[in-house]
């Protein structure tokens, strides 16, 4: 046996996996609140102890950890055009892992760099312009942020003709420069930027957020956990050299605060004959909803669906629809005791989840020309998508998991979203994904396998 540990600091909790790589066995998982204002090493140690009580005493022989303890990794993003640089911006700190907080386009106001300090980001990504293209707007920026009161980050990835003057402007400050996320018009290259945002992460943001206090205990803070869920689904889907994976998929992971959704498909249009709007879609894409969430964010799901969508899922009057969310609000720590708040717990999951995945997949939508009738797609076409994993707190602890999991396939009520139209629902009932990302880095045939046996077999043999 071959035992190695997994950590997850969470906002709320830390969650340890503890795994045998040569079985390619889960031995057990526990979680303990994090206690990031003390010291972080007690909640781990906590956990551990919870873990070892249906384990035994196991001796580790490595231990890797992810974190979105301290609000995880905080960005804004600033690019010129939103449908382009703006837009490749966002996609590029989203799939690092980050927290997009806002994007900016065109050039800053005094307004948007006074919110810009309050929000006080970890990384600041400046792009804008393609190659030889438009130098003014980023230049423009690069100066009102040599203005920011603190030292961030600031990952420089637009017009490569400006971006020595850009250094220069931010002299004295922590610049990073990376190849343009748009050097043409209409293609997206965001995997540069990505590495960056990353190694920041590791070498600087860890040490910013006191999770130093961990590495006594584990080898090292590999990413953010959302990095690590990103590269779990991808390996889930598309395997390992030889060893197939499960297919195209998309993942669905409901919290307290946000709802985070990722789709490892190519999203191509079903008919040739649709045109496409908009830059190139990534294959494997992570959305975040910041206002769709199960507590903290549980205004946010009444103001997306409204309350008579609410009371329709849950069948309690839309009036004490309002009350009961007004109190979820106030009360973050809350488990439903009684049979109402089941279903009001319930509609919101449904709700969050359809609005997640809508707000994700792609649109299409008729256009008449000249030419007669054709369709126009924005985004991506999940309709063909095998597979939907439902992850997160809210869903794996949810009484009926696989029914508020399939709000997230397509609905005939509307028929312009291109959610997956058919996909079986895989549950990651031991919350093992983001785990299962760290484990790859290291041993991906192992994580690979465990997916297989705990996620993917369950579902298809039901």
């Amino acid at each position: 046996m071959k035992p190695i540990l997994l950590v997850d600091f969470g906002s709320t909790n830390t969650k340890v996996t503890a795994v045998d790589v040569e079985a390619c066995e889960i031995l057990g998982t526990a979680a303990a609140y994090t206690t990031v204002e003390t010291d972080i090493n007690e909640g781990l140690e906590n956990a551990i102890k919870i873990l070892e009580q249906t384990t035994g005493h196991l001796e580790f022989e490595e231990k890797y950890a992810c974190s979105s303890a301290a609000g995880g990794l905080k960005m804004v993003s600033i690019g010129l055009v939103p449908e382009l640089t703006a837009q490749a911006s966002r996609e590029a700190s989203l799939g690092a892992g980050a927290k997009v907080w806002k994007t900016y386009s065109f050039e800053l106001t005094k307004g948007d760099l006074k919110e810009i300090e309050d929000y006080h980001p970890d990384i600041i990504l400046l792009s804008g312009g393609t190659d030889g293209g438009n130098s003014e707007c980023i230049l423009y920026n690069a100066k009102m942020l040599a203005g920011l009161s603190y030292d961030c980050p600031i990952v420089l990835a637009g017009n490569r003709n400006a971006a020595d003057e850009c250094e220069e402007i931010l002299e004295g400050r922590t610049v990073y420069i990376c190849e343009n996320v748009m050097p043409k018009l209409g293609e997206i290259n965001i995997e540069p930027t990505q590495k960056q945002i990353r190694e920041i992460f590791l070498n600087r943001i860890v040490q910013g957020k006191g999770l130093t206090k961990a590495m006594d205990l584990v080898s090292g803070i590999i990413m953010p956990t959302p990095s690590a869920m990103l590269v779990a689904m991808e390996l889930l889907s598309d395997g390992w050299e030889e060893v197939p994976g499960i297919g195209e998929l998309v993942g669905v992971d409901l919290g307290g605060a946000t709802t985070d959704v990722y789709s490892v498909a190519d999203g191509n249009p079903a008919n040739a004959s649709t045109v496409i709007k908009g830059l190139p879609e990534p294959y494997t894409k992570r959305t975040v909803e910041s206002d769709i969430g199960m507590r903290y964010s549980v205004k946010g799901i009444l103001e997306a669906v409204g309350e008579r969508r609410l009371s329709k899922i849950s069948g309690i009057n839309k009036n004490r629809v309002v009350e009961l969310v007004s109190w979820l609000e106030q009360h973050t720590d809350y488990i439903p005791d009684n049979e109402e708040m089941e279903k009001m717990d319930y509609a919101l999951a449904c709700a969050a989840v359809e609005t997640a995945v809508e707000r994700h997949s792609g649109s299409l939508e008729q256009v008449f020309t000249p030419c007669g009738l054709t369709y126009v797609q924005s985004g991506k076409d999940l309709r063909r998508v095998k597979y939907v994993v439902a992850t997160g707190g809210a869903l794996i602890h949810a009484k009926h998991t696989e029914e508020v999991a399939k709000y997230a396939l397509f609905d005939e009520s509307k028929p312009g979203s291109l959610r997956p139209e058919k996909a079986e629902i895989l549950i990651d009932r031991k919350y093992i994904l983001a785990a299962m990302g760290l484990l790859s880095q290291h041993y991906p045939l192992a994580a690979l396998e465990i997916m297989k046996k705990e996620i993917a077999y369950y579902g298809l043999e039901k």
